[in-house]
């Protein structure tokens, strides 16, 4: 990209004192680029500052946090026009950082702003759920979500992603498998369900590798279940990847839909969704995103 072209940075307000950030800034900024930096403090923000992007006709909007501050950006440029839509690029400043891990994002901070801003372009796809909501990574339902989402924030910090899986174990006794029924196009399985993947990408939780072999820009949805037959060894079983394990059921879909006599919760990229009824759908080629070159989610 031309050096003179507009990069906006748009940090969750969580990462904005990193002293490492702020020298990458500094150096990339000696060398030429404009590149204007706004931090989020409350929801809305990060939307807000996607169309000041638009209308500074900025090439690149880079989301600067963890899985849900990405998913906010994407999801608001995927709300806005294709012909002004900027460029995504990513800088990994969350916990987990699940997305950004699996499609290679450096962790050095001048490195990753470097690939964010001058990375190579792909198109690569969104998933969006009861036409309201979207995903860029994975949604998440049943034990794992309860992971990520009651998973103490001081235990997070401390630890990382190790910490939703500690967290889980130490909640093994409140196992609830989810009664549902999932059908999609030539797909229907109805029955208990210990955790649902539904993956654009592979990974989510601190790096549970739900939908192993997902790739971004190939128009479908990986779904897996694990279902609640024998709980703890499928557990176990599913976070050691074992392609074999029965309890495991595995399809990829363009679009599905998820009901329950009760409600359940999905975790969409970190935000969770409740409800008795999701109807996903994958919406390909929304975005535009600047990723490494050989990107092992890309077809």
């Amino acid at each position: 990209m031309d050096k003179k072209s507009l990069t906006l940075l748009i940090l969750n307000g969580k990462g904005a004192g990193n002293d490492d950030l702020r020298a990458a800034i500094g150096s990339l900024r000696e060398e030429g680029f404009d590149i204007a930096v706004r931090v989020t403090f409350e929801k809305g923000d990060g939307d807000r500052y996607v169309k000041e992007a638009i209308a500074l006709q900025a090439e690149t909007v880079v989301a600067g946090g963890g899985d849900g501050t990405i998913n906010e950006i994407a999801t608001a440029l995927a709300a806005s026009e294709a012909d002004h839509r900027p460029v995504l690029g990513i800088l990994p400043l969350g916990t987990a950082n699940d997305f950004a891990t699996s499609v290679g994002i450096p962790e050095e901070m001048e490195p990753a702003l470097r690939l964010a801003i001058q990375g190579k372009a792909s198109t690569i796809d969104l998933a969006r759920v009861n036409q309201t909501h979207y995903f860029i990574n994975m949604a998440t339902g049943g034990f794992g979500t309860r992971i990520t989402t009651e998973t103490p924030e001081k235990l997070k910090s401390a630890l990382g992603g190790v910490s939703y899986f500690i967290h889980g174990l130490m909640r093994m006794d409140t196992l609830k498998p989810d009664t549902c029924e999932i059908s999609g196009p030539d797909f229907q399985w109805q029955g208990d369900a210990l955790v649902i993947g539904i993956g654009n990408g592979r990974q989510a939780g601190g790096g549970q590798r739900l939908c192993p072999s997902a790739l971004i820009n190939d128009g479908r949805l990986d779904v897996s279940i694990v279902t609640a037959q024998e709980l703890l060894p499928t557990l176990l079983h599913s976070l050691t990847g074992d392609d074999d394990n029965p309890g495991i059921v595995t399809t990829q879909l363009e679009s599905l839909t998820i009901r329950s006599p009760h409600e359940m919760t999905f975790n969409l990229d970190g935000e969770p969704l409740s409800g008795r009824e999701f109807v996903i759908e994958v919406l390909a080629g929304a975005l535009s995103c600047r990723l490494p070159p050989q990107c092992p989610l890309l077809a």
